[in-house]
């Protein structure tokens, strides 16, 4: 039997990048899968055939995670589809526009901590009860690794990842008692569609493959990287860690940026 087998898993931002990768090793491993999508249908339910073309069992959800009645609809269509949800993986996220704070719209400032942090605050809400009943639940909370050098024209998005690490971390000393899990993992930057995105903006590199190379273990981080860790820690052999913040970055420690 597969380690997940009878779990249900919901993948916030999980259509593309990251959470394509998150929700396809959930899905190997034996997890139903809810992959959240805002707009972009099509990738949705690309990665749902895309799982399912590979024997697991998906489906996809539109919500817009920082809009809470969409949010409360779609918990409620996923356990009348897939049932109670288990493991959630928190992943939906925005960059900023990489502003100083003297120059950053206020109104991205809400946007971005909504997305990142109030959202996943709800989403939380939401699912603590049927993992309460069930004895077991894993909420994993995607970070970065910027939250370690909070660099400068990054505010909106290092305030917002700094708060959704903060409601984990309580969130952990909590639920303990009630058989969750709940951890941080922090990837660096990682070869994804946004990834590539930043290191043109920023490095004038034309893709993150340029970059393999500079790395310390010879490649950039890859989406699957980042979901291996998060299999881990949702199944049986992780289930006595808690309350931890993992960085997934190759030991690149000073990445220029992260994805997510």
């Amino acid at each position: 039997m597969s380690k997940l087998q009878g779990r249900v898993a919901l993948v916030t931002g999980g259509s593309r990048g990251i959470g394509r990768g998150i929700a396809a090793a959930l899905a190997r491993d034996g997890a139903a899968v809810a992959v959240n999508y805002r707009k972009d249908e099509d990738a949705a339910r690309a990665t749902v055939q895309q799982i399912r073309d590979a024997g697991g069992t998906a489906e996809c959800y539109a919500a817009s995670v920082d809009v809470r009645d969409q949010v409360d609809a779609m918990v409620e269509r996923i356990r009348a589809e897939l049932g109670p949800i288990d493991i959630l993986v928190s992943n939906a996220g925005i960059a900023s526009r990489g502003h100083s704070v003297h120059d950053t719209d206020p109104a991205e400032v809400q946007r971005v901590i909504a997305t990142h942090a109030l959202g996943a605050h709800r989403l939380c809400q939401l699912v603590l009860d049927d993992m309460r009943k069930r004895g077991r639940g894993d909420i994993v909370v995607i970070s970065s690794s910027e939250v370690t050098h909070m660099r400068a024209g990054g505010a909106p998005y290092n305030m917002a990842k700094a708060a959704a690490e903060a409601l984990a971390l309580t969130l952990a000393h909590e639920e303990a008692a009630n058989g969750i899990r709940v951890n941080i993992v922090a990837p660096g930057l990682v070869a994804t569609d946004m990834g590539d995105r930043l290191v043109r903006a920023k490095l004038g590199r034309a893709s993150v493959a340029e970059l393999d190379s500079e790395q310390p273990f010879g490649r950039v981080t890859r989406p699957e990287d980042v979901a291996e860790v998060i299999c881990f820690l949702v199944s049986d052999p992780g289930s006595m860690v808690t309350g931890q913040r993992i960085v997934v970055d190759g030991g690149a420690a000073e990445s220029p940026t992260a994805a997510s």
